[in-house]
C-alpha cells in the first residue's frame, strides 16, 4: 500500500527514478511521460508510485494528480524537479499544493537566458553582455560593436545544444542558419518551449575566454550553503560548449574569498527570485571576478550526482528530496578528501550502439565507477542533429598527482572499446 504522503517528483528521467525508489523508497509519486517510460531500461514503479501522462499539457497533468491522489488517498508534501523542460510544471503543481519551490515566474527568469542576465545586469551581478536575435543582422550588428567574438545560443536550451562560438559576420550567419533549423525540429521538445514573453527564441552573447566552473548550493532565505564546487574540464574535439569532465575542487579561484562567492551566489539567485530551492550555477572567473553564466532551481545533473556520491559520500537526490519535504539537512564540507573526476564518454560517430568493453580500464584501481547509460540497439545521432544521444556514459575516477588532467581523460578513455555500428 502506498504512504499517507509523498512528495511529486515531476518528469524526471528512469535512471533518476529507479535512484530515488532505491535509495529513498516510499517516499515519492513520479509524474512521467509515458514515451520515457516505454523507452525505459529500469523496472517500472508500482501503480501508485508514478502517474503517466503528457507532460506539455499542464491542466491535463494537473487533473492526472488529482485523480491518482485521490484514488490512492496520497497527500502531498513536497515537489521536486531534476530536468529544466519540467520546473514549469513543477512551479505550478506546487502552487496547487502548498508545496516549497520556486514560482512560476522564478523558473521562468532562470529558464529565460535573456531575462536572466538582465536581472543580473540591473542588480549589478557581472554576466556576459548580451541582446536578442530576431534577424541574422541583430547577430553580426551585436558583433561588430563587441570588438572581440560572440556565442549565438537558443533563447532556453541546455549545456552545448545549438550553442555556437562566432568569430566573424560568415560564421555568425551560418550558426543563426544552424540554430533556426534545430529549433524546427525540436518545436515539440518541451525544453524550447514554456518560455513565456515576447523574447525572440535566439540570443548573442559576449565571449569570454575563461575557466568555467559549475556547483550546487542550498539558497534558503538569503543565505546560501556551497554543496560542491567543480571545475569544467573543456572537450578539445567536441561541439563548442562541450564538457569533457567535472573536477571537483577544494578551493575558490585565487582571489576569490568564499563568504564574498556565497554573497554573490545568493545575489544572483534572489535577482532571479528564488528563495529556498538547491541550486545549479555555471559561472566562470576572469581576472579574480566572477561572471555568472546560470543559475537553476535544481541540482547539476550528467555525472555529477554519481561524482557527489563518490567524492563527498552524499546522495544530493535525496538531499534535493529532504529540502522539499522540509526534512533536517545534513550538508558536510564540500571540500573532498581527495581530487574526483567525472569524465564523460562521447561517441565518436553515429549509429547503433552495440557496447562498450571496459576491460582495459576496469584494473585501473583510480577509477571508482564506469556507468554506461545507452543500451544494445540504441541509436546514436551526432550533434548537431542530437546533443543526448552521443553521450554514452561516464567515468569516476581519482586522478594522478601531477599529471595532466585532459591528457589523463583523454587516456582513459582511449582504452575504452566502443562498438557503433554504421546504420
Amino acid at each position: 500500500m502506498p504512504s499517507e504522503t509523498r512528495l511529486i517528483v515531476v518528469g524526471t528521467t528512469p535512471d533518476y527514478i529507479d535512484w530515488i525508489r532505491r535509495t529513498c523508497p516510499q517516499r515519492a509519486l513520479f509524474i512521467t511521460d509515458p514515451t520515457v517510460r516505454s523507452n525505459a531500461r529500469e523496472p517500472a514503479p508500482a501503480n501508485h508510485e508514478e502517474v503517466q501522462c503528457e507532460l506539455a499539457d499542464s491542466e491535463q497533468v494537473r487533473k492526472a494528480v488529482t485523480r491518482h491522489l485521490q484514488h490512492w488517498g496520497i497527500r502531498v508534501n513536497g515537489v521536486a524537479c531534476f530536468d529544466c523542460e519540467s520546473m514549469a510544471l513543477a512551479a505550478l503543481l506546487a502552487q496547487d499544493f502548498s508545496a516549497t519551490f520556486p514560482s512560476p515566474s522564478a523558473v521562468n527568469n532562470c529558464r529565460d537566458k535573456l531575462i536572466s542576465k538582465i536581472l543580473w545586469q540591473q542588480n549589478g551581478i557581472r554576466c556576459p553582455r548580451i541582446a536578442p536575435v530576431r534577424h541574422v543582422e541583430d547577430a553580426t550588428a551585436f558583433l561588430s560593436t563587441l570588438g572581440g567574438d560572440c556565442v549565438l545560443k537558443p533563447l532556453s536550451g541546455s549545456g552545448s545544444e545549438l550553442v555556437f562560438h562566432c568569430r566573424t559576420e560568415q560564421e555568425c550567419r551560418r550558426a543563426f542558419t544552424v540554430i533556426q533549423d534545430g529549433l524546427q525540429q525540436r518545436k515539440n521538445n518541451r525544453l524550447y518551449s514554456g518560455v513565456s514573453g515576447d523574447s525572440p527564441p535566439i540570443i548573442v552573447e559576449e565571449f569570454v575566454d575563461a575557466p568555467e566552473f559549475s556547483c550546487d548550493f542550498l539558497m534558503d532565505d538569503d543565505e546560501v550553503t556551497l554543496i560542491r564546487l567543480a571545475r569544467k574540464i573543456p572537450s578539445s574535439d567536441g561541439p563548442f560548449g562541450t564538457t569533457m569532465g567535472y573536477v571537483l575542487v577544494d578551493t575558490l579561484p585565487q582571489g576569490i574569498d568564499l563568504g564574498r562567492f556565497c554573497r554573490y551566489l545568493a545575489q544572483g539567485a534572489g535577482a532571479l527570485g528564488i528563495d529556498r530551492s538547491i541550486c545549479m550555477a555555471d559561472f566562470m572567473v576572469h581576472s579574480g571576478e566572477i561572471i555568472l553564466l546560470e543559475i537553476a532551481p535544481r541540482p547539476g545533473g550528467d555525472c555529477l550526482p554519481a561524482l557527489i556520491r563518490s567524492a563527498l559520500q552524499l546522495d544530493i537526490l535525496a538531499l534535493t528530496l529532504d529540502v522539499a519535504q522540509k526534512r533536517p539537512l545534513r550538508i558536510g564540507p564540500f571540500r573532498p578528501s581527495q581530487p574526483f573526476v567525472g569524465l564523460r564518454i562521447h561517441a565518436r560517430q553515429g549509429g547503433i550502439f552495440r557496447r562498450i568493453n571496459c576491460e582495459a580500464v576496469k584494473g585501473n584501481p583510480r577509477i571508482k565507477e564506469i556507468n554506461v547509460v545507452r543500451h544494445p540497439g540504441d541509436i546514436i545521432r551526432m550533434p548537431p542533429e542530437d546533443y543526448d544521444s552521443f553521450l554514452l556514459g561516464n567515468i569516476i575516477f581519482t586522478p594522478e598527482n601531477g599529471m595532466d588532467l585532459r591528457s589523463e581523460c583523454s587516456r582513459i578513455l582511449d582504452g575504452l572499446a566502443v562498438e557503433i555500428e554504421s546504420p
